[in-house]
């Protein structure tokens, strides 16, 4: 299984090659900037729906690569980070 890390350098190197920008990938999916930019970072889910866009805006994103962006983003939880108890 591959880490998040190795994922994500993947999926940034084919924004990269692709030259275009998360404005323009997001536009050819019908999606937000920052959408886009989460899906790569996988920090979002990438749903069915928009697979087909994916592809037709990355043509060289792999199919194992898409498998994992329609996983749920694995989350992490940091003990370090300043707790609130007042916040709910």
């Amino acid at each position: 299984m591959a880490t998040k890390a190795s994922l994500v350098s993947r999926l940034l190197g084919l924004k990269e090659r692709s030259g275009k920008t998360w404005s323009q990938i997001g536009r050819e999916m019908g999606l937000t900037n920052v959408y886009v930019a989460q899906l790569f970072r996988r920090q979002a889910q990438l749903k069915p729906h928009a697979v087909d866009s994916l592809r037709s805006a990355v043509p060289q994103m792999p199919d194992d690569l898409i498998h994992e962006m329609m996983k749920p983003p694995m989350r992490s939880y940091d003990p370090s980070l300043i707790q609130e108890p007042a916040v709910y």
